[in-house]
């Protein structure tokens, strides 16, 4: 086990945690925002302090990866990377989607074996950036940006209950009406969540360059799609 900073500033929301052999002992949180330029730096450099005060190495630092935010990614993956390089550290990154669904199965323990998970970005209009996982975050469909109406999730719910959340479900409750579709409401990614898919990670040497590694801009997603609908 190890010691962890992590980053998160995909959505709105900005976040700084660290945890340490499996146990948060650090995070502060602005869902105020956007807000990252002014908050994220100062909130690394808390974090860092708490860990030198208490005299706890820090072992690596993880950074959600995307989709999400232009702005906010560069700015959580250049503070990363700062960090990394100053430290000599490995970088780890974790998606955003599956990050989502940590607060989930950790706080409903009553989610049937064969429920599937909807995590959702708020792309724009009717659009989602989205995927579809099991229990065991294995994915039942890649990752896409799906135009949502009643049938995008049809296959799905025909055949499984289906959690939808995210910054993009509160949109959809009014189309997604199937017996088989639940909504939770209030999940955003926070750095809080990535400790146990970070070490994961750190466990299993998925490591990133920190020179070359790049998130996933929602915005680039999208402009891809529109150029192949032309």
């Amino acid at each position: 086990m190890a010691c962890i900073l992590h980053i998160e500033t995909s959505t709105k929301a900005c976040s700084v945690a660290l945890s340490e052999n499996g146990q948060l002992i650090f995070h502060k949180e602005d869902l105020e925002g956007p807000n990252h330029a002014a908050v994220c730096g100062v909130f690394v450099d808390e974090a860092l302090s708490f860990a030198n005060s208490h005299a706890i190495p820090v072992d690596a630092v993880a950074v959600s990866e995307g989709p999400g935010s232009y702005t906010g990614l560069r700015i959580g993956v250049s503070l990363a990377k700062g960090v990394c390089y100053g430290r000599d550290l490995p970088l780890l990154s974790v998606p955003t989607l599956k990050l989502l669904c940590v607060p989930v199965l950790l706080g409903k323990e009553d989610l049937p074996e064969d429920a599937l998970l909807v995590p959702m970005i708020d792309a724009r209009r009717m659009e989602v950036y989205s995927t579809v996982y099991d229990r065991s975050l294995h994915e039942a469909r890649p990752i896409g940006a799906d135009i949502v109406d009643a049938d995008t999730y049809l296959p799905y719910l025909e055949e499984h209950p289906v959690w939808f959340f995210g910054t993009g479900s509160e949109k959809c409750k009014g189309v997604i009406q199937h017996k088989n579709a639940h909504f939770i409401d209030g999940i955003v990614p926070l750095a809080k969540w990535m400790f146990p898919l970070a070490e994961r990670s750190l466990h299993f040497g998925e490591r990133q360059d920190v020179a070359y590694f790049e998130p996933f801009y929602l915005k680039e997603f999208v402009a891809i799609k529109s150029k192949t609908l032309l």
